[in-house]
């Protein structure tokens, strides 16, 4: 058990990297930076004479969106090795009834669905729903492995059953708000509303949600830079705004009930804290029209704030 914890926590460390270097590959529009999968332009590294990627004319070879590419797809794949890892530990251990193997197993299918998902997304051409849900795939391997590397929950007292729901509701609060911050991402719509607390000088600007939120709009299309009108735009920045006071409202009150039970005080002081800080990147990044470091920073503490709620989920639950 002592291997599988440790092993679960470096795991989750270099998912948590994935999800960065994700977040970080799509900001800078290098999502197709290599235009087959999951080599690039044939070969496994990117290659170094712009000749080799003849074959793909209408995709000429850029070497730091490749690379891009590339090192998070390395990432990706090591990350696969160490969740293999973690699922044969637990079916060699799986007389010992301390040792978690549901969701070993379970996570290991999710990687492979993780690795069909990234090949999706460049044969689909970065369609939005394959790319937000690789993005939701990729927190929830996080969320998985976070929750397989912590030690069994003793020292903190029952929590009474409407505690224990309502943590389950901020969960799937964040949840929801975490896709809708994909669907701005994928479908470029950070900067549709480019003012506080206004959106183009109104309350209530023109918008298109039927659009903007279509899922499908058929085979074949080059979703990269976006194909949706400003309208369309607008509602799904609007929606993710309306969803970040939700969420902010639903995750302030679960970090104050926390707050008021014995022994979960930090992780109601840690969920505070990832809170405001998601809370000031999303305010001052459109203040500053979304520089790069911000933009990969409010992923990067998006994913944060997942674990701090995932923790006081398992603390309320005691757990393994």
């Amino acid at each position: 058990m002592n291997t599988f914890h440790k092993l679960a926590r470096v795991a989750m460390v270099l998912c948590l990297c994935v999800v960065i270097l994700g977040a970080w590959v799509r900001l800078t529009d290098a999502g197709l930076g290599c235009p087959d999968w999951p080599g690039c332009y044939g070969e496994l590294i990117v290659p170094a004479d712009p000749g080799t990627a003849a074959a793909w004319p209408e995709r000429p070879l850029d070497s730091g969106k490749a690379w891009r590419e590339m090192i998070h797809r390395y990432a990706a794949g090591t990350l696969g090795l160490l969740v293999l890892a973690l699922a044969v530990i637990s079916w060699r251990r799986r007389s010992d009834p301390d040792q978690p193997r549901v969701l070993p197993t379970f996570l290991l299918g999710l990687i492979v669905f993780q690795a069909l998902l990234g090949m999706w997304t460049v044969t689909l051409l970065l369609k939005p729903v394959i790319v937000m849900s690789h993005l939701l795939g990729g927190m929830t391997t996080l969320a998985i492995l976070f929750w397989l590397a912590r030690r069994p929950v003793s020292l903190v007292p029952p929590a009474e059953p409407g505690l224990r729901r309502f943590a389950m509701a901020g969960l799937i609060v964040l949840g929801v708000q975490i896709a809708l911050g994909g669907w701005v991402s994928t479908n470029y719509a950070a900067l549709a509303c480019p003012d506080l607390p206004t959106c183009q000088g109104q309350y209530w600007p023109a918008m298109d949600f039927v659009a903007g939120f279509d899922p499908w709009h058929g085979l074949g299309i080059d979703y990269e830079g976006g194909i949706l009108h400003n309208a369309a735009r607008v509602a799904i920045h609007f929606t993710h705004r309306v969803g970040a006071i939700i969420t902010a409202i639903v995750l302030g009150l679960l970090a104050w009930r926390a707050w008021r039970h014995p022994g979960l005080a930090g992780a109601a002081a840690w969920l505070t804290v990832m809170l405001i800080a998601q809370l000031a990147l999303g305010l001052v990044m459109v203040a500053t029209q979304l520089p790069l470091s911000l933009a990969t920073a409010h992923n990067g503490v998006a994913a944060l704030l997942l674990l701090s709620v995932v923790n006081l989920n398992r603390m309320v639950r005691h757990e393994n």
